[in-house]
């Protein structure tokens, strides 16, 4: 079988219907905050930097939802703590936005960058007159 050949088992230009619903599933417990069963999937081999399709990880959703321990847990299982959506958008600065103190925090304790994105967290903190967060990220 050459490269170009073809691979058996159907068209690669349609996702299979139970991924689909599966990966729909994940993004769910993430957005909930369901961090025990998000973590079994992320154990038994979902990636941890999973994206839907506008480009928003399972990270962004959990920190844009307010779930600071799924995402301490998916920080911890390899996710990337600055990875921008489509938008350029990062979990940090929709945090910020969202005013999720917690999320901040467990973001900053993963490595998440406060200038990255765009806007940045410390734009958006900015934007909303948040001199503590602003504090927090060494920005006056």
């Amino acid at each position: 079988m050459s490269e170009h050949e073809p691979t058996q088992g159907g068209s690669q230009d349609a996702p299979d219907e139970d991924v689909i619903e599966l990966a729909t599933k994940i993004f769910d417990l993430s957005r909930q905050g369901e961090t025990e069963t998000l973590t079994a999937y992320l154990d038994a081999g979902v990636p941890a930097n999973l994206t839907n399709d506008r480009g928003d990880t399972l990270v962004m959703l959990a920190a844009y939802h307010g779930h600071a321990a799924t995402v301490t847990a998916l920080l911890a299982r390899g996710a990337e703590a600055d990875r921008a959506n489509d938008r350029g958008q990062t979990p940090l600065a929709g945090a910020v936005f969202k005013g999720e103190e917690a999320v901040i925090r467990a973001l900053l304790a993963g490595g998440a960058d406060p200038t990255a994105g765009t806007p940045s967290a410390v734009d958006t903190a900015r934007m909303f007159a948040k001199a503590d967060l602003l504090e927090l990220f060494g920005a006056e």
